[in-house]
């Protein structure tokens, strides 16, 4: 028995940072758009979420990883207060999951936002995202919510994560 063939994958992937109005962005939050609208069977629009001001430097950032050029993954952040800042957006195109894409963002955000002065970074997801709960814990966020609650009691999960070397 063989196994059917994984998305194609490339040595080649490489971080970009940018702005959400960039065209590059508009699938892979379109697709993140739709995703949120099926899980929670409500129309979503996040453009009206947040101004995309908010994800530009310096106090965000907003990037994607992009694998010969075209976007697979993203994520951004911006300021939650002058500490902290908060992690939004972190989405793998469906075609490019199991790929440990996300936790590339993850680890790419985290570093930018250490070098800008951030001290904790802070983040909520669904209650019907499982897989990013797991991400999250796996990348050593502490969930501010009781774990063995059902997530749909709760409403948005919570977590956080003390950055180790944050700039002076």
């Amino acid at each position: 028995m063989t196994a059917a063939p994984g998305p194609p994958r490339s040595a080649a992937v490489t971080v970009l940072h940018t702005t959400v109005s960039d065209p590059l962005a508009r699938p892979l939050l379109d697709e993140l758009t739709y995703e949120y609208s099926t899980r929670y069977e409500k129309p979503v629009d996040l453009s009206l979420e947040y101004p995309a001001a908010e994800f530009a430097p310096p106090r965000g950032a907003f990037l994607l990883l992009l694998e010969d050029g075209s976007p697979v993954a993203g994520g951004a952040y911006r300021r939650h207060d002058a500490h902290t800042a908060e992690l939004k957006r972190i989405w793998t195109h469906s075609a490019h999951r199991r790929r440990g894409l996300a936790r590339r963002v993850l680890e790419a955000l985290e570093q930018d936002a250490a070098q800008r002065g951030y001290r904790r970074l802070y983040l909520t997801t669904g209650p019907r995202q499982p897989e990013a709960k797991g991400l999250y814990l796996a990348a050593g966020y502490r969930p501010l919510f009781d774990l063995s609650a059902a997530p749909e009691t709760i409403g948005p999960l919570p977590f956080e994560k003390h950055l180790e070397n944050p700039r002076p």
